[in-house]
């Protein structure tokens, strides 16, 4: 398959279902609010190095969470049995971003793929009211979190970040838990992780994943009935 290049003056996207065998769809155009909220309506989402043009990616298969399929570990049980950290939504996404940036990973050589660039973006996208944050707090301090788009009644998550041990699953597993209240059908991981493997995350063909991206369409209105997530309503 061929990697199509995007127009500046053009926010539309090819098919999913059109990506080299890597994942890759699309090179080029930019991280304006608009293009984005465009790409996630498709399950497209960028991932580049900086300083190298946007790559978008359309991974087969995708790694996903269904709510239902969570699994929480003995061990973090006591967390939320103690209630040793609390969680809070969209009061610090870009410092949650920032964090997720500077966080060293396993295996990682090099620096983030979450560039300034980056930021800008996700915070414009932020403002219109489709990119989140959730936020781990243990004794007044910011001890992890996570971030990520919603839509209609899927979750896409981003990254996260830890400066307390079991900090950002604790919230991970608080969002899920709430997400499952409130009916959404999936959290889209993108690709596997370990981590996220452990809690119950999986591969479905990437032909099911735009099957759920087509369905879900008809559910954007609802911006992911984000309000009820942050307002316990």
């Amino acid at each position: 398959m061929p990697v199509f290049w995007l127009s500046d003056k053009d926010i539309t996207f090819p098919h999913p279902g059109l990506a080299n065998e890597d994942g890759i769809l699309a090179v080029g155009g930019d991280l304006s609010k608009e293009r984005l909220l465009e790409s996630y309506r498709y399950g497209i989402f960028p991932w580049y190095n900086p300083g190298d043009p946007i790559l978008w990616w359309s991974p087969d298969p995708r790694f996903v969470l269904f709510p239902k399929d969570l699994k929480v570990s003995k061990s973090m049980r006591p967390y939320f049995n103690q209630k040793k950290f609390t969680v809070t939504y969209d009061q610090q996404f870009e410092a949650v971003m920032t964090a997720c940036m500077k966080q060293r990973r396993r295996g990682q050589s090099g620096g983030s793929w979450i560039s300034e660039e980056m930021i800008e973006g996700y915070v414009a996208l932020h403002k219109a009211g489709y990119a989140h944050s959730v936020e781990v707090w243990k004794d007044g301090e910011l001890a992890g979190g996570l971030y990520g788009v919603s839509l209609g009644k899927i979750f896409f998550g981003e990254s996260m970040f830890m400066y307390v041990s079991n900090a950002s699953k604790f919230g991970f597993i608080t969002l899920v838990r709430k997400l499952t209240e409130l009916g959404f059908v999936m959290i889209d991981c993108q690709q596997r992780t370990p981590h996220l493997e452990s809690l119950g995350a999986k591969y479905i063909p990437r032909t099911t994943f735009v099957g759920y991206m087509e369905r879900n369409h008809l559910e954007e209105s609802l911006v992911g009935d984000w309000e009820r997530v942050v307002n316990g309503k």
